[in-house]
């Protein structure tokens, strides 16, 4: 037998070996004969995860992060090309501008439109001392006209005259009311520029919104799982960039027969043990029991075939003994989880320590 042969059967032999040991620790520690108060289903370790997606349509400029990396709660993980959102600003921001200088302008023809009102005014009353001065004149010329001490041209002169400063008065008072309308247009344009200023703030307000979005932003703390997508690449709307998992929230989704789940209520104790670390005893929580049926034979008549229902439950792990623990922290293990139905059923000695304790 060569030495590369004989190395090839030493270390085989110490790999099973190995193996041999797992199992059996594993056949000593796992609990056996279950107390009638307790009972078990298989599954596997999950978490919660979360999907960091771009807000709105875009090339990705850069990624900060790797996959396997931890983050936390508000970390920039991404960043998304701004470009055309910052093109969009100072177009935004001209368009702010333009629209103030309106506002001036606007309110400056309010001031010229009330100066000219004032003189229109002024001239209004003007007019209306002349024809008053008219009437006057005229009265006494008629009544000297009928006395003969005056001509009738004089008297007619007179009249002429009211008339005229009647007419003057009214093409006065037309000029007044076209300074008022010419006012209330200019206020009218004021309100217009100011709507106008409002709507470019808004704008620009929504425009650097858009722009923090492009900071991606982890919403928990947790570990990059998947890297969805790549820099330069070009995502739609809500297109996914990175998957993280919050190692906070993790549970164990299992079954149980209907014989057992309705003695199962949110809160009651479970012990999680998983193949990889069959030595280590985890405390969990039921956090969810279903109330539908998983698993349903297509006629219920005997109660065997009643026993085949089978409905899910998750147990949720502590997540301050997650957060202690969080980089020994593995989703997809699977394992055995044992629950309490029976809140005077004692512990076996092999699921009675945790991991807490």
């Amino acid at each position: 037998m060569n030495r590369a042969l004989k190395t090839w059967f030493i270390r085989g032999g110490i790999a099973a070996a190995v193996v041999i040991a797992v199992i059996v620790i594993w056949q000593l520690l796992k609990p056996s004969g279950l107390p009638e108060g307790i009972a078990s289903g298989n599954g596997r370790i999950e978490a919660v995860e979360i999907d960091v997606s771009a807000k709105s349509p875009g090339r990705i400029r850069d990624i900060l992060v790797d996959e396997g990396q931890f983050v936390r709660a508000g970390q920039i993980v991404a960043h998304m090309d701004t470009d055309v959102l910052q093109a969009q600003k100072s177009e935004a921001q001209a368009q702010l501008a333009e629209a103030q200088n309106a506002v001036l302008i606007a309110q400056t023809d309010i001031s010229q439109r009330q100066s000219e009102r004032a003189a229109a005014q002024a001239t209004v009353r003007q007019r209306e001392a002349e024809l008053n001065a008219a009437r006057k004149r005229f009265s006494r010329s008629e009544t000297l006209a009928r006395e003969g001490a005056t001509s009738i041209q004089d008297r007619d002169d007179d009249q002429t005259q009211v008339e005229s400063a009647a007419a003057t008065l009214e093409a006065a008072r037309a000029q007044r009311a076209s300074a008022d309308s010419a006012i209330a247009t200019a206020r009218s344009q004021v309100i217009g520029a100011r709507s106008r200023v409002d709507a470019a703030r808004a704008t620009i307000e929504r425009i650097e919104a858009d722009i923090k979005d492009s900071d991606l932003r982890a919403p928990r703390a947790g570990r990059v799982q998947f890297r969805v997508a790549q820099p330069g690449e070009v995502v739609a709307g809500g297109g996914r960039v990175l998957n993280l998992v919050d190692l906070t929230d993790v549970y164990m989704t299992f079954f149980l027969p209907e014989t057992v789940v309705g003695r199962v209520g949110l809160g009651s104790e479970v012990r999680i043990v998983l193949d990889a670390a069959p030595g280590l005893v985890i405390p969990a929580k039921v956090s969810f029991v279903s109330d539908v049926a998983q698993f349903t034979p297509k006629t219920v008549e005997t109660q065997s075939e009643r026993q085949k229902l089978m409905f899910r439950v998750k147990a949720r792990i502590d997540p301050a003994l997650l957060r202690k623990y969080i980089t020994q922290v593995k989703t997809g293990l699977p394992g055995m989880a044992y629950v309490r139905v029976d809140p005077r059923t004692e512990w076996p000695a092999t699921l009675a320590r945790t991991v807490r304790d």
